[in-house]
């Protein structure tokens, strides 16, 4: 008998052991792809073709992140595209109702793959404001997608979910990407928007410090 492994193969090749992770087991493109192809509410969705993946889902709370203020840095943005990475490595958004029977060693390897993520892209720490503010935005993205995507009703949100948040009636997404609010995107087109998000965000912080003169 063939020893158990934990590794998966990547679209680009690579190797992932989702036990023993290092930030060099997947490309950029691996992750967009992933998360383009992992879908939230369990894949439910109201709406005809693809349901939302998690790509879209990040960049819908990175662009209510941009809105805010105080306005974040570059590595705070990045930290924001990339708070549910891990998703796209697993190919699975556990639903909350499954999450209490998944146990410990679930939540290890999500915050084993998170801890190499944040290596990968030299992500800051969340602290306490940063946090706050970034659990609200992503609750109240989740109210919306719960009632445009979802389906659920106003109501359900706030008696089933437990979530207090309004739901907005904007899709963040429009203004920047136009198309039809609220409407999930194909995978091909999350994957590349994704992908093009990561590298726009990951370019001033990799370009090299301005020079400085000193006076004569």
């Amino acid at each position: 008998m063939n020893e158990a492994r934990a590794w998966v193969r990547l679209p680009s090749g690579r190797r992932l052991d989702l036990l023993a992770p290092t930030p060099f087991d997947w490309t950029d493109e691996d992750l967009a792809t992933g998360l383009s192809r992992t879908f939230r509410w369990g894949g439910h969705s109201i709406w005809p073709g693809a349901p939302l993946s998690v790509a879209q889902h990040c960049l819908s709370v990175l662009a209510l992140r941009l809105r805010a203020r105080p306005a974040p840095g570059p590595a705070e943005a990045l930290r924001e595209l990339l708070h549910d990475a891990e998703e796209g490595l697993t190919n699975f958004d556990c639903i909350s109702p499954l999450k209490p029977f998944l146990g410990p060693g679930f939540l290890a390897l999500q915050e084993r793959l998170w801890s190499v993520i944040a290596q990968r892209y030299a992500l800051p720490p969340w602290d306490p404001a940063q946090r706050k503010l970034h659990k609200k935005l992503d609750v109240a993205m989740a109210a919306a997608e719960a009632v445009h995507v979802a389906g659920w009703s106003s109501a359900e949100v706030r008696d089933t979910l437990g979530i207090r948040a309004a739901v907005m009636e904007t899709d963040p997404l429009v203004e920047g990407y136009g198309g039809t609010p609220w409407q999930p995107w194909p995978p091909e087109q999350a994957a590349a928007r994704f992908l093009a998000a990561l590298r726009r965000w990951q370019e001033p912080l990799a370009a090299p410090p301005a020079a400085t003169t000193t006076p004569a």
